[in-house]
């Protein structure tokens, strides 16, 4: 791009931002695609036209004032919603309890727990030596590293096993790349130790002065492990591993036995272990079963045998063991076989029990096994549409399975599980302000049908007064990639669209992992689509139930559920009124063939590889960025972050301006980008104060301001 017409473009939008801050309301930005050059590529015989290409040149002045002045003009739209904005964030933050502290976790003599103060926007990491009633000692604020930054991001929270040290990793860019320190918490030293660009991985070895770490490539791949010891400088530190797979990447861990250093690799397809004993940090580490095409597993140890997790002819894959001396899987035995019905997600182990987590008709379950008798029986859940997690479980032996346990009317709560006499004990549920109270909310849980017969689990919940006035308001928030599911959870910020007459729900489709490892499946490469058609279906039966109508049906989705609300718009546009992309994954081409980009190599086994023309022809004919036209859309805000290293800021920014350029109504498309990363705004406050101007653009557009 010549810097002439990044000069035009310039005083174009300065003279916009001029006129904001002037006061007058201003009109839609028009990128000037006639002054623009525009890129030009060819694949696979197809030309590839791309007239804003330019917005990628990321540090540039005038792109930077291009931001600007859609911020400025998002501002401007939404003037007018200052009140509404200011009372829905009054509403959320009412709802919280400001000065608060999470359930201590006991590890060996301490108990560590966070707090958070009134007013401030980052929690307080603390412990105490021997009981609860004992001196606070704290360990990390986050509020005085934050002070005087827009965005702050602790990453990495490691305390060595003999609990004299502190490895703590920092962001404040919102690149997910972490500066680890290391802090003596007998006397409060700060060591010069100082490592920068670290991924998310760290782990202490037993010697509790050599750990290990990981750090990206200029892809932002977790591709290599370094082994460090306290008081050298990190230039010296060893290479233990490098991945040279541009396919794959690398993540550690602690046994939770602390005796061995895990180190996995994988892709989204195939997997690969490594392990070390903890207490001999300069060792080798050993393979467990070497990378085979379409094998993925997980370890976990327990006495004097690693279990492992595999798909290995079980595609909702199954339990088997092997013994630590020989743990290759021509050793592997089988624990739990495979079932059609039923996900095996994962297991953790403990001294004297195993905690498997399973998905069964969409639903999470947590079941225990005994490793002295064999025995398994499943933890029995309150209320019959829900999930649950493992939650915080450092202590080995034990004999209690700490879980977190939500429904969309049931807050956060946080359970201990006694496992002999199978019985749960409550620890604490987040107490939600304004009223609140579960009975005054109802959920559900229906089924929709897809074009191919594909039965498809839907997710509400709605105020208990809502079914007396319907058709309501329906906020639609979908995902369905990765095999990720987005479970039925609780939000005390939904509750002011509930309190206003929505319904909010959930479609489990395809691409996710809802109904089992089929269901992903049939989510991903060439059958990608059927992410969009199955949350087209459930909004279709959704206004077919009665529950909604297309002039009342808002969508929403992040990342790659960006991507979902991308794709539907272009197929279906007049089936929504409202539709909110969040950091959207929407240049889905462009993205994955530039080999430096984050989603790039990596992605091939979710989406295709581009440079074969059948996924590429599949991933253009879907692709939200290729596929705007001249037609009607919905009003649409999308909302991104100049730092986020996941979806870059141009995706959603060129996505805009496509839009403007085409589409053919006078519907509002605003593009709103903070300067933090692929998570929003770091802080709680700012965090609600995002949240607050998503629904205030909503209740908007609907009519809605009281």
């Amino acid at each position: 791009m010549t810097r002439l017409v990044l000069r035009f473009i310039a005083a174009a939008f300065v003279a916009l931002i001029i006129a904001v801050a002037c006061g007058h309301r201003v009109q839609e930005p028009t990128p000037p695609v006639a002054k623009i050059e525009p890129h030009y590529d060819t694949v696979h015989g197809r030309e590839m036209v791309d007239n804003y290409h330019w917005l990628r040149e990321r540090d540039h002045p005038d792109v930077l004032a291009y931001i600007e002045a859609e911020n400025a003009y998002a501002d401007s739209v939404m003037m007018h919603t200052t009140e509404l904005q200011q009372n829905l964030y009054d509403e959320m933050v009412g709802r919280i309890k400001e000065t608060d502290l999470s359930v201590p976790v006991k590890k060996d003599d301490y108990y560590y727990y966070s707090r958070t103060e009134e007013g401030k926007q980052y929690s307080i990491y603390c412990r105490k030596l021997g009981s609860l009633e004992a001196a606070e000692e704290i360990l990390l604020d986050v509020n005085e590293l934050a002070e005087g930054r827009e965005f702050a991001s602790l990453g990495i929270f490691v305390v060595s096993p003999d609990h004299k040290l502190l490895a703590w990793g920092m962001d404040f860019t919102g690149s997910e790349r972490y500066t680890v320190r290391i802090k003596n918490l007998e006397t409060g030293e700060i060591y010069p130790d100082q490592i920068d660009s670290v991924a998310y991985s760290f782990a202490w070895a037993n010697d509790n002065l050599t750990f290990f770490y990981t750090v990206f490539d200029a892809a932002w791949r977790p591709y290599r492990v370094y082994r460090h010891q306290l008081g050298q400088k990190a230039a010296a530190d060893i290479i233990v591993f490098e991945e040279k797979d541009p396919g794959f990447y690398i993540g550690l861990d602690r046994s939770r036995s602390g005796e061995y250093i895990l180190m996995g690799i994988g892709s989204q397809t195939s997997h690969e272990y490594h392990y070390l004993r903890a207490d001999n940090p300069t060792g080798r580490f050993t393979i467990i079963q070497p990378r085979t095409p379409k094998l993925e597993y997980s370890v976990d140890h327990h006495g004097d045998r690693f279990y492992i997790v595999t798909n290995d002819n079980a595609v909702n894959f199954k339990l088997m063991s092997a013994p630590v001396t020989r743990p290759a899987r021509a050793n592997w035995t089988e624990v739990i076989a495979h079932r059609d019905s039923v996900l095996l997600e994962n297991v953790s182990c403990f001294a004297d029990f195993m905690a498997i987590y399973e998905r069964a008709e969409g639903l999470r379950r947590i079941r225990i096994m005994d490793f002295a008798s064999g025995d398994i029986h499943t933890i029995r859940m309150p209320e019959p549409v829900y999930a649950a997690y493992g939650s915080d479980n450092p202590e080995y032996d034990t004999d209690r399975l700490r879980f977190t346990y939500t429904s969309m009317v049931t807050p956060r709560t946080v359970y201990d599980y006694h496992v002999a006499g199978r019985t749960l004990e409550l620890r604490k549920q987040d107490e939600i302000g304004g009223g609140f109270t579960s009975e005054d909310y109802a959920t559900e849980r229906i089924w929709a049908e897809a074009p191919d017969g594909a039965r498809i689990p839907v997710s509400m919940v709605y105020r208990r007064t809502t079914t007396d006035k319907l058709p309501a308001p329906l906020y639609l928030y979908g995902y369905g990639s990765y095999g990720i599911t987005m479970d039925p959870y609780f939000s005390s910020s939904r509750l002011s669209l509930l309190d206003r007459g929505f319904i909010f729900a959930i479609p489990h489709v395809r691409g996710s992992d809802a109904m089992g490892r089929t269901w992903y499946d049939d989510g991903r490469l060439l059958n990608k689509k059927n992410t969009f058609t199955d949350f087209i279906a459930c909004a279709e039966h959704l206004i077919q139930r009665g529950f909604t109508t297309s002039d009342q049906l808002v969508i929403g989705g992040g990342s790659a559920g960006g991507l979902l609300v991308g794709a539907v718009v272009n197929m279906r546009p007049d089936l929504f009124r409202i539709a909110i992309a969040e950091v959207p994954f929407v240049d889905i081409i462009n993205t994955i063939m530039d080999s430096t980009m984050p989603l790039s190599v990596i992605e091939y086994d979710e989406w295709g590889n581009p440079y074969d023309k059948e996924y590429f022809d599949y991933m253009y004919s879907y692709s939200p960025y290729d596929n705007v036209k001249a037609q009607h859309y919905p009003h649409m805000l999308a909302m991104t972050g100049y730092n986020d290293t996941r979806v870059m800021y141009w995706e959603p920014a060129k996505w805009v301006a496509r839009l403007r350029a085409l589409k053919t109504d006078n519907n509002r498309l605003l593009l709103k980008v903070n300067m933090a990363g692929h998570g929003g705004a770091s802080g709680r406050y700012d965090a609600l104060r995002e949240q607050a101007f998503e629904y205030a653009f909503v209740l908007d557009v609907l009519n809605m301001r009281r």
